[in-house]
């Protein structure tokens, strides 16, 4: 089955060089390492109590729907909690391989366009970087789905679709929550389905030369951006109630470029 997918992406990228030769460059390049991504994967999965569900896994009868716990996570080899007593967040280094990483960064690189923001401020400088809507059918994709299922213990089904994000110099995301504000207008609009956001899951993609980082003011704490780190967070207390601590700035790259991809949970299935 996966020879298969692998077949099939191998003839979308050929359809490409018939009128972009610079598209099926990136798009062979995130094919080649897609089966380095899927045995990684398998071999990381064999030992947890999970089921599957479309190609993913993910833990059964241990945690509320799309909510991951700290418990969970710290089962897991290398997991890091960081210590502190206003949110919980949590960094594993090596999450993924260079060639998972490169894989990423190539269908990035083949399809970003402008970021968005909701709930627009006014500040048109808000947002700078460039955004890719991952497409879970790739097998480079449903990989890390499958990973960050794994890892984070929640069904798939409660996740947004991936997104990749990419920093050139200069570019930033202000100081922000990932969670939405019940008070603002287009509450309803993103909320009213899916429900809140929950968890947070981010990967970064490479090293930077300078600058980059995540810093999360309200504990004091810089994230440096690491090629395969995972960085996981609450977007909420253990009450439920929206958790403010979590106010994040992706500053701005000083040298070279930033990729970084995340999914988002919520509380009721994504769609």
């Amino acid at each position: 089955m996966r020879e298969r997918a692998f077949a099939q992406g191998a003839g979308s990228c050929k359809a490409k060089s018939e009128g972009d030769a610079r598209a099926a460059q990136l798009c062979f390049a995130a094919l080649s390492a897609s089966r380095e991504v899927r045995q990684s994967d398998s071999a990381a999965i064999s030992s947890r109590p999970l089921r599957q569900h479309h190609g993913a896994v993910f833990a059964q009868g241990m945690l509320s729907p799309g909510e991951s716990s700290a418990d969970y996570l710290t089962r897991h080899s290398g997991m890091q909690r960081v210590p502190s007593p206003r949110l919980e967040m949590f960094i594993k280094r090596d999450f993924l391989t260079q060639g998972e990483c490169d894989a990423l960064i190539a269908l990035i690189e083949a399809e970003h366009r402008p970021s968005t923001i909701a709930n627009h401020n006014g500040d048109d400088a808000f947002r700078t970087s460039e955004t890719c809507d991952m497409d879970h059918e790739h097998p480079a994709v449903a990989a890390l789905d499958a990973k960050l299922a794994q890892v984070s213990g929640i069904d798939p089904i409660y996740g947004e679709r991936l997104q990749g994000q990419r920093y050139e110099v200069g570019q930033e995301f202000k100081a922000h929550t990932d969670y939405f504000e019940p008070d603002h207008a287009d509450y309803q609009t993103y909320c009213a389905v899916s429900g809140q956001r929950t968890w947070t899951f981010m990967v970064y993609l490479n090293d930077v030369e300078a600058g980059g980082a995540t810093r999360f003011k309200a504990i004091d704490k810089i994230v440096q951006p690491e090629r395969g780190k995972l960085l996981a967070w609450n977007n909420r207390h253990a009450d439920g109630t929206l958790n403010a601590a979590t106010l994040h700035h992706a500053m701005k790259v000083r040298k070279g470029r930033k990729y970084v991809i995340t999914r988002w949970y919520r509380e009721r299935p994504w769609g």
